[in-house]
């Protein structure tokens, strides 16, 4: 009888085992837990330079795909970033706003300009801190000049190439009258398309919109006068709001994205290697950075 108890005990012990490492590992793996799920506000971060997509539409496909999600609010804390990559990032919450009946609302905190600001307009509404950095529509592209110092050191590059503007923008000598003019053109085909972005989702006259668009920064008060936000108001008011709207009220019970991070034991078993190389590609891209048209605030 006694060892009848044992063994019982021992099964059971491994069933709450194995029961609780599925519970953590699907947590892990961004799922949800059928018995606690609710309804609640997804927050959708967009944090730092914006570099990649990759995150944003992933969480944002997975929070859509959620029936208990009632709502998004897109926590902005960005100075913008490659234009190519805000553009995309709007383009998919635009979506969002357009196809899906749940309200999409964009809050601006310390700072939201440029190409942040460019992802804010795919929502229903845009809010913003009184005190925020925002505003700053406009282009731009840098990129280094090496020409003085590789002469210094007794450095030349030769090259062949198949039309006379393939190596435009090399770090190695100077712009040409003929390139500058190309890429002039070149930001001002993507500045223009910032421009009616702004104009078709905040209901702005173009003329209106240009006349601001110079890339100027404002603060998230003064932008709410000009029409670029709806209104002034804290992350917790902007979750009020969106809460009222779905129904679930004030304070309404949030889901963020699950980030897991690389770790030493990660890289110490091998785990992951295309994360670990994706993150060395990162720090070399910023490195050895070309030419890259940017919505963003230097």
């Amino acid at each position: 009888m006694q060892r009848r108890t044992t063994v019982l005990s021992i099964v059971l012990l491994l069933a709450f085992f194995a029961i609780g490492a599925g519970i953590v590992l699907r947590l892990m793996l961004g799922g949800q837990i059928p018995l606690v799920s609710a309804d609640r506000v997804a927050i959708l971060p967009v944090y730092g330079v914006i570099e990649s997509d990759a995150s944003f539409i992933q969480n944002l496909e997975k929070f859509r795909e959620d029936k208990s999600v009632r709502g998004f609010v897109v926590e902005i804390r960005s100075p913008g970033g490659v234009a190519g990559t805000a553009q995309s990032m709007y383009s998919e919450l635009a979506s969002l706003r357009d196809e899906d009946d749940r309200p999409v609302v964009a809050w601006i905190g310390e700072i939201g300009a440029s190409g942040a600001y460019l992802v804010a307009l795919g929502a229903d509404s845009i809010l913003a801190l009184p005190s925020s950095i925002t505003g700053s529509i406009g282009v731009i592209m840098e990129f280094p000049n090496a020409e003085g110092l590789l002469r210094k050191v007794g450095v030349d590059l030769e090259v062949v190439k198949s039309g006379e503007m393939k190596d435009i923008g090399s770090p190695v000598r100077d712009l040409t009258d003929d390139e500058r003019r190309v890429l002039q053109d070149l930001v001002d085909d993507v500045y223009e398309q910032f421009v009616d972005a702004v104009s078709a989702n905040r209901g702005l006259d173009r003329d209106r919109v240009t006349a601001l668009a110079d890339g100027r920064v404002m603060s998230g008060a003064r932008a709410a006068e000009l029409g670029l936000v709806d209104r002034t108001a804290t992350l917790g008011e902007a979750l009020d709001l969106v809460g009222q709207m779905t129904g679930l009220g004030d304070n309404p019970r949030t889901v963020r994205p699950i980030e897991r991070r690389l770790g030493f034991w990660d890289v110490l078993r091998g785990i992951e290697e295309s994360r670990l190389h994706s993150l060395v590609r990162s720090v070399l891209d910023r490195a050895l950075i070309g030419p890259r048209l940017r919505y963003q605030w230097p």
